[in-house]
């Protein structure tokens, strides 16, 4: 099966469509599927709804979907430095289902494996275990978290081969592999594509079972919080 396409838009041609759910991978700016990102921009798709951590910054990563409208919902940890998803929020032109990080990716993770829902004490007592299911156990509240099964899937990594084994560089790694693990379908923009059987197997990060459809780029890797040591 042909993984290996030319570019973002082609690789998401036939799987976007209006109202659609879609995970995203990276934390801030870092690790995020900008060409992906682009790509979805470009074709117009509206009325998504977003799990990922944050939404980047005004004019880049999701931030560039929140601009047009193309976003209805967010399920996130952190609003960040995105001014206008902030106002986006105040105003109710957009929900927001907040999740804490650990979470959030738990949730991802559980959807990739089959797992409709889980436990944690995370959010007893606040306004995130409202409505949700609790239950007792050794004397500790729990509340019940379902998993997220995405429509699509889309990724940061740094390495693949044509199967669909992925490496990720470093903090990049973030909630790329729960959000690649649950999608229905997942499509992966990587640095660099190389032959099927380099990667050491000990240095995969994810197998190739997760992954539909691989598109290589480059990519700007834009810097969210520039921290430098005087002179």
């Amino acid at each position: 099966m042909k993984k290996v396409y030319g570019s973002a838009a082609e690789a998401l041609e036939g799987v976007l469509f209006d109202g659609m759910f879609i995970a995203s991978g990276g934390f801030g700016l870092c690790g995020i599927p900008e060409l992906l990102l682009d790509a979805i921009k470009d074709a117009g798709t509206k009325d998504l709804t977003f799990a990922s951590n944050n939404a980047g910054v005004d004019d880049f990563g999701i931030g560039i979907l929140l601009q047009t409208k193309q976003v209805k919902k967010m399920i996130s940890s952190y609003v960040g430095e995105n001014a206008e998803f902030m106002r986006q929020y105040l105003s109710g032109e957009l929900k927001l289902e907040f999740n804490p990080q650990g979470t959030l990716a738990e949730r991802m993770r559980a959807g990739g494996c089959g797992i409709p829902g889980f436990y944690t004490k995370t959010g007893v007592g606040t306004v995130i275990a409202e409505g949700k299911e609790h239950k007792d156990f050794n004397g500790e509240t729990y509340i019940m978290e379902e998993g997220i099964v995405a429509d699509l899937a889309i990724v940061k990594a740094w390495k693949a081969d044509a199967t669909g084994n992925l490496v990720f560089r470093k903090t990049a790694r973030n909630f790329n592999p729960p959000a690649a693990m649950c999608g229905k379908v997942c499509i992966v923009e990587v640095e660099e594509i190389v032959p099927t059987g380099s990667l050491d197997p000990d240095t995969i990060h994810l197998p190739g079972i997760y992954v539909h459809r691989i598109v290589q780029g480059d990519h700007e890797k834009r810097i969210e919080q520039r921290t430098v040591q005087e002179a």
